[in-house]
């Protein structure tokens, strides 16, 4: 990755779209049990603020990374998300660049003298 492709306003979101994207790995979701997910995985580190996460979830899905079904449940409609082939393939590249990222954060923020952990 070259210093160029870094993008610091874009990393948040980028953060938020992986977190959605690796919480519909395993199982396809409705919005509200995705973002219960999210706050869980991360024990309470990440949460999606009331209009943070379906504007997300849309722009995901007409990235072809999620795909949306209406569901008709205990008489309510509600589109439950599932991952894509393309949105896991996009999940492991980008989790693989932030984990580079927070490698050279942590190198950065490292005192000169200290040895890698």
């Amino acid at each position: 990755m070259k210093e160029t492709d870094f993008d610091v306003q874009g990393f948040a979101r980028d953060i938020n779209e992986l977190l959605v994207l690796a919480t519909l790995r395993t199982e396809a979701k409705h919005g509200y049990q995705v973002a219960l997910d999210v706050e869980s995985d991360s024990n309470g580190l990440f949460r999606f603020k009331h209009g943070t996460l379906y504007p997300i979830l849309h722009r995901l899905e007409e990235e072809g990374l999620i795909k949306g079904d209406w569901s008709k449940s205990g008489g309510r409609r509600r589109k439950i998300y599932s991952l894509t082939t393309s949105g896991s393939r996009h999940l492991t590249g980008e989790t693989s660049r932030v984990q580079e990222i927070v490698s050279r954060l942590m190198t950065a923020l490292r005192p000169r003298d200290e040895a890698p952990a």
